[in-house]
């Protein structure tokens, strides 16, 4: 007959694959993953995974109508006690040669991006260019 188990606390189980411990977890959400989705179930998405404390990392971005409503949507949920925000950081994935001809002769920027998400009170921006995103995430 087996013996009683230990206690094991549940914040330190090894086993829990949402148990970041002193880490910062990093969700990489594929474009795949949010071409299904209406743009609410993408916002409610990337804020459920940022107020959790977790960076958030979009393989192709939102589009500007997509960005602003994540934004609009996220100032009314701010509380000074349990959520203070989000930093976002987007910069185009596509070179200006992979855009269709129909694109460049119409003017449009590739909406092909690639975003970086994150609680305003761990995430802080020290340098971005057309080809880094240079970010210090703090722990709690």
């Amino acid at each position: 007959m087996p013996g009683p188990k230990a206690n094991v606390d549940a914040a330190d189980d090894p086993d829990d694959p949402d148990d970041s411990g002193d880490g910062v977890r990093i969700d990489m959400i594929s474009g795949a993953r949010m071409q299904g989705l209406t743009t609410m179930e993408k916002i409610r998405l990337i804020l459920d995974g940022v107020r959790d404390g977790n960076i958030v990392i979009l393989e192709e971005g939102l589009s500007p109508d997509e960005e602003s409503r994540l934004i609009e949507v996220t100032m009314t949920e701010i509380s000074p006690d349990d959520f203070t925000g989000i930093e976002i950081e987007t910069y185009p994935k596509a070179e200006a040669g992979d855009q269709s001809f129909l694109d460049k002769l119409m003017g449009r920027e590739s909406t092909q991006k690639l975003t970086v998400i994150g609680p305003a009170n761990r995430i802080e921006t020290l340098h971005k260019d057309e080809n880094l995103i240079s970010t210090l995430v703090s722990r709690k």
